[in-house]
C-alpha cells in the first residue's frame, strides 16, 4: 500500500473514469462538467467561425467573431481555474489524493505548453507521494489555463485593433492556444472524477460549497472583464 501511495498510476486512471460516481457526487460532477462544456462548444463555434470568414475573404466579420471569441475564452478559462484551484486547496487542506497520471507533451501544440507538460512528466517521477503528485498537476493546469487564456485575449485584441505585424502567424497561435485548452479541459474533467472518487462522502457538501462560491466569483469576474473589454472596444471604435 505504501509503495503504491507513493506512485502515480495511469491505469487506475481508466478505472475510475469507467466506475459510476454515486449519485450525490454524480449530481456535482455532470451539473459543472455540463456548464464547462457548453462554454467550449460556444468558445470553439466562435473560433471556427472566425477561421471560415477569414477564410472566404470577410475579414471585418471574421474580426468582430474573433472579439467575442476572446470573450467567450475567458468564459470558459476563469471557471476551469476555479474548478482546478477548488480541488487543489481541498487536497492541501484534507489530504485527498487521488489517482492520476502526468500531462502528456504530446497533448499539446503550443511550444510553451509542450514544455510544461514535459516539466510536469519529469516532476511526477521524483515527488513522492501522489498527494504531492496532485498538486503539482493541479498548479500546472490552472497556471497553463491562465496564460492560454491571456495570450488568447492578448493576441484577439492585436488582430482586432489592427496592431498585429504577423497576422497569419497570429492566427494560427490562436487556433493552438485554442487546441491547449480544449486539452487542460480534458485533463481537467478526468482529473475531477477521479478526485470524487477519493473524495471522502462527508466532505462532499464543504467542498461542493466552496466549489460554489469559487465559481460565483469567477462569473463576476468574467462579467466584470467582459465590460472592461466592451469599453475599450467602444473605444477604439469612436477613434476611427
Amino acid at each position: 500500500m505504501g509503495s503504491q501511495s507513493r506512485q502515480t498510476r495511469p491505469g487506475a486512471v481508466s478505472l475510475d473514469w469507467r466506475r459510476p460516481l454515486g449519485r450525490d457526487k454524480d449530481d456535482v460532477y455532470v451539473g459543472l462538467v455540463r456548464k464547462l462544456e457548453e462554454a467550449y462548444g460556444m468558445f470553439s463555434v466562435a473560433l471556427d467561425e472566425g477561421v471560415g470568414m477569414r477564410r472566404v475573404g470577410r475579414e471585418g466579420q471574421a474580426i468582430q467573431i474573433l472579439g467575442m471569441s476572446a470573450e467567450l475564452c475567458s468564459w470558459l478559462s476563469l471557471p476551469l481555474r476555479c474548478l482546478l484551484k477548488t480541488m487543489l486547496v481541498h487536497a492541501r487542506h484534507f489530504g485527498v489524493a487521488p489517482n492520476l497520471a502526468p500531462l502528456n507533451p504530446e497533448h499539446f501544440q503550443c511550444v510553451r505548453s509542450q514544455r510544461v507538460a514535459r516539466f510536469n512528466e519529469l516532476f511526477s517521477k521524483v515527488l513522492l507521494t501522489r498527494k504531492s503528485q496532485f498538486v503539482h498537476k493541479i498548479s500546472t493546469l490552472e497556471d497553463l489555463v491562465e496564460e492560454l487564456d491571456r495570450d488568447y485575449v492578448s493576441i484577439a485584441e492585436g488582430l482586432a485593433e489592427e496592431e498585429s505585424s504577423q497576422p497569419d502567424q497570429d492566427w494560427e497561435q490562436l487556433d493552438s492556444a485554442h487546441y491547449d485548452l480544449n486539452t487542460c479541459l480534458r485533463e481537467t474533467v478526468v482529473l475531477y472524477k477521479s478526485f470524487l472518487h477519493a473524495l471522502p462522502d462527508v466532505q462532499l457538501t464543504g467542498f461542493q460549497l466552496t466549489l460554489k462560491q469559487n465559481c460565483e466569483a469567477a462569473h463576476e469576474a468574467v462579467t466584470a472583464r467582459a465590460r472592461h473589454v466592451a469599453h475599450r472596444r467602444m473605444a477604439f471604435l469612436k477613434g476611427q
